[in-house]
This record gives C-alpha cells, sequence and structure tokens, in this order.
C-alpha cells in the first residue's frame, strides 16, 4: 500500500468532517443572528466532498437542518455514497502496492 497517498487522503478526510462539522455550527450561529447564511447547496456538496460524518454529527450537535427532508435523508444517503467511494479509493491503495 502507498502509504504517503494514503497519509494525504486520511489527511483531507479529517479536515473535510472538521469543516463539516464547523460549517453546520456557522450556519446554525447565523440563522439565530439574522446574518448572511451558508447556501444549503454548500452544506450538501461538503457533505458529498466524504464530509458527510462531520457534516451529520454537527447536524445533531448543533440541532441545525434536523427536520429538513433534504438533510434528514440527504446526509445519510450522501453517508453511504461516501462509504462506496472510500471503499473504492484504499482498493485503489491496495492496488497501487
Amino acid at each position: 500500500m502507498n502509504v504517503e497517498y494514503l497519509k494525504y487522503f486520511l489527511l483531507y478526510f479529517l479536515i473535510i468532517n472538521i469543516v463539516g462539522f464547523l460549517s453546520m455550527g456557522i450556519d446554525k450561529y447565523k440563522s439565530k443572528h439574522n446574518m448572511w447564511r451558508i447556501p444549503e447547496s454548500t452544506l450538501l456538496f461538503i457533505a458529498l466532498l466524504l464530509g458527510s460524518i462531520g457534516s451529520y454529527i454537527g447536524m445533531y450537535t448543533f440541532r441545525h437542518k434536523t427536520l429538513h427532508a433534504k438533510f434528514k435523508y440527504g446526509i445519510p444517503i450522501i453517508f453511504i455514497i461516501n462509504i462506496i467511494c472510500i471503499y473504492y479509493i484504499f482498493q485503489y491503495f491496495i492496488i497501487l502496492k
């Protein structure tokens, strides 16, 4: 397994999930203070970029968007898509060994 690429992937995975988590918290804060909001498409896109775990945890930590069907069902579906992508990414790393 090409360990160098795997390190970069894991670093990316950690960062994108932190971004997903924080984006839910920031958007919740902005919604409470009548400020400019993060577009829903951006929140979903962050989840699609392998940040679904952080987005999901952020949704329920900050109690944000949990009643919106797009997020209530969309984030878990994106999570499943993320798992499939991660599986194929790891298969790629195994092939590179």
